[in-house]
């Protein structure tokens, strides 16, 4: 049998022709995966000060657990994302889910810093799957015409997740200690990640091979030996994406931008609760109400996706059916080039209002604006990468994206409290500022030069 084809536009196991509601399904458990294992992130700092006194730590050693959860997320969908482009979507989910549990229940009940560090490093591998089979999935379920709502709802769950992190480990941190954090992941684990158990094979290769096996047909290339097929995959899937990183100037700069832009709110979650119980005296339930500000511009751009997808590009995508032509992937970049400039401009308006004899509603608009930047930067990115590579490269594409930016986000927090104590508030994210006006060009660099570098590139979608 010749792999690779559906029996026609209607065949009914292709996930695209699947009934709207089984598809909306397998667009909200990733989207709610997202939001847990992110959310299990943040929630961790309210608690930094409680577990400094009970298991006898200095202030940096206490942030250890919080930044190797996030060199976790990091490290996992190198593993995972491509291992659902040689196996399938469904068994990352389900082999994640259960380990992602067992580590932070071991979290929860760790004696020394040692062990909460290690379990909380495996917690983030292994909740890292619904972060790198999410996107793949949905470009499987959703033709592009259709895919940037749910894709525009998807993205939010992983920015909403480390915000309400903070908000809810405030309060649990300040009223039970910071144990309760690692139990109420564990609450949320079993309310949103349960339904994964339900979900049905989403990629086009492994549907179309299980089809072939029960039909008693032959899969072509099944008769490798477990040596040949062991090569395959460490040179083929697990190489790919540090590969594209490294010669795909649209993964790599991509990648590059939306590191600098995560780093930066890792930066934040670690700097926060210095920056406004200095500035204006904040306990740990009202500084991590400040959070709110960030969340508020996520669902605010969010809302705009929505209406910018609906009004704007499937009218374009339309047209450019009507003449037979495919709608360029740029078109996906009007997003980030209105996030560019929010960006810069939200990190030095909260450099320099963020101090007393400011009222703190100041800063926290400039958060407003910094959410809304970020997640508009992130999803353009996310949409133009799923575009250009297709449901066969979508995966590796976004590990590489994966593995950058949370890189960062383990190594921002490990000198951040230094760098404000040092610099003061206006200056080290004034530093910031700095950084994020230099990656501004990338997305408008796309639009003029994409279309050559999308034709060079060895990935390009089928």
């Amino acid at each position: 049998m010749r792999l690779g084809y559906w029996d026609g536009p209607h065949d009914r196991d292709n996930p695209q022709n699947w009934p709207f509601g089984k598809k909306v399904f397998h667009s909200v458990v990733p989207a709610g995966m997202a939001l847990v294992t992110t959310m299990a992130g943040s929630i961790y700092v309210p608690g930094h000060d409680d577990v400094m006194r009970t298991l006898g730590v200095s202030s940096e050693v206490a942030f250890l657990p919080y930044v190797f959860y996030t060199l976790g997320l990091a490290f996992g969908p190198m593993v995972s994302a491509p291992t659902s482009e040689a196996f399938g979507r469904k068994i990352i989910y389900r082999a994640g889910i259960p380990f992602f549990a067992l580590f932070t229940l071991g979290a929860g009940f760790s004696q020394n810093i040692a062990s909460l560090t290690v379990c909380r490093f495996f917690a983030g591998v292994f909740g890292s799957t619904g972060l790198a089979a999410g996107t793949p999935t949905l470009t499987d379920v959703w033709v592009p015409a259709e895919r940037g709502i749910p894709m525009a709802l998807y993205v939010t769950a992983p920015f909403l997740g480390p915000t309400l992190g903070p908000l809810i480990g405030g309060y649990v941190a300040q009223s039970k200690g910071w144990r309760w954090t690692q139990w109420v992941t564990l609450f949320f684990t079993i309310a949103f990640l349960m339904p994964v158990l339900f979900m049905s094979e989403t990629y086009k290769k492994q549907i179309l091979k299980r089809r072939a096996r029960r039909q008693g047909r032959s899969v072509s290339g099944s008769k490798r030996t477990f040596l040949q097929a062991t090569a395959f995959f460490m040179r083929a899937t697990l190489t790919r994406p540090v590969h594209m990183m490294m010669v795909e100037p649209i993964v790599g700069l991509f990648s590059l931008y939306v590191a600098l832009n995560f780093a930066t709110i890792y930066n934040f979650y670690a700097a926060f609760p210095y920056v406004f119980s200095e500035a204006y005296d904040f306990d740990l339930g009202e500084i991590g109400l400040t959070f709110l500000g960030m969340g508020i511009g996520v669902l605010l751009a969010s809302a705009g996706i929505v209406l910018i997808d609906r009004h704007f590009y499937r009218k374009r995508f339309q047209k450019a059916r009507l003449r037979g032509e495919k709608l360029a992937p740029e078109h996906r970049l009007y997003i980030a080039m209105v996030g560019s400039i929010l960006l810069p401009v939200s990190l030095f308006w909260f450099a320099w209002t963020a101090r007393p004899g400011v009222h703190w509603i100041s800063p926290i608009i400039a958060e407003v604006f910094f959410g809304a930047g970020i997640l508009l930067v992130f999803m353009a990115c996310l949409l133009y990468l799923a575009d250009t590579y297709g449901p066969r490269y979508t995966a590796s594409a976004m590990a590489a994206n994966h593995l950058l930016r949370y890189t960062l986000g383990f190594v921002f927090p490990l000198f951040v409290l230094q760098m404000y104590k040092h610099l003061g508030t206006g200056w080290a994210t004034s530093l910031l500022g700095f950084l994020n006006v230099a990656m501004t060009p990338i997305p408008w660099a796309f639009w003029f030069f994409g279309p050559k570098l999308r034709s060079m590139s060895k990935y390009q979608s089928e």
